[in-house]
């Protein structure tokens, strides 16, 4: 059995279900409840030394971080890939995937959020005006990335970037930033909507078990 442990809103976790759901791996979800503050008990510690979340247990590992969860998932399961094995084409990939998951991501962070209010009295408006300037800073460079895709940013099909794409999208909205200067990331995350196992892995389809 395939044990996802997870939490629904977590962005982390978000592209590890998209991921499984590409590849068609069965998997059983256990939601962990970040606002509880459940991910730092000791069951998960002992699975997660970070107290992070998600965390795969397959094959008889317990995989963490949820890029080398999907690299681990992309050599496991082949088809379909999600990074091209042309040397610049994986490069390209890789850049805009990284540009999220290291450079938007972090600083947006539940942990981040709560570390800003609690030592330095960062009130919900200016921590909501934090959170959509980095997304903000990071999609504008998406943006011109992205141009000259196809359907995705993978061209014809989803890749590792599409599928760290989706989860910001929906965390862009959330908070409520203006996406009308990033028309080619909108259109790219509505054509990835409508893949079933990107749509089932949406936050509002999976909800708290």
């Amino acid at each position: 059995m395939i044990r996802l442990f997870d939490y629904f809103r977590s962005s982390a976790s978000y592209r590890v279900r998209i991921g499984l759901n590409l590849k068609g791996v069965a998997y059983e979800r256990i939601d962990l409840s970040l606002l509880d503050g459940v991910q730092r008990s000791a069951d998960n510690l002992a699975r997660n030394p970070q107290g992070f979340v998600p965390t795969l247990e397959i094959d008889g590992h317990n995989l963490t971080q949820s890029l080398a969860i999907l690299d681990y998932l992309d050599a496991r399961f082949p088809e379909p890939p999600f990074v091209s094995k042309d040397p610049a084409r994986r490069a390209r990939t890789l850049a805009q995937a990284l540009l999220i998951a290291c450079d938007i991501h972090p600083l947006n962070n539940l942990r981040v959020l709560k570390y800003l209010k609690a030592q330095f009295g960062v009130e919900d408006a200016a921590r909501d005006d934090w959170y959509r300037h980095w997304i903000a800073e990071g999609f504008a460079a998406l943006e011109r990335l992205a141009e000259g895709s196809g359907a995705y940013l993978g061209g014809d099909a989803p890749d590792l970037a599409d599928i760290c794409l989706v989860p910001q999208m929906y965390n862009a909205r959330r908070f409520n930033l203006d996406l009308a200067p990033y028309p080619i990331l909108v259109r790219i995350d509505s054509a990835l909507q409508a893949l079933e196992p990107v749509a089932a892995a949406h936050p509002d389809r999976v909800g708290i078990q």
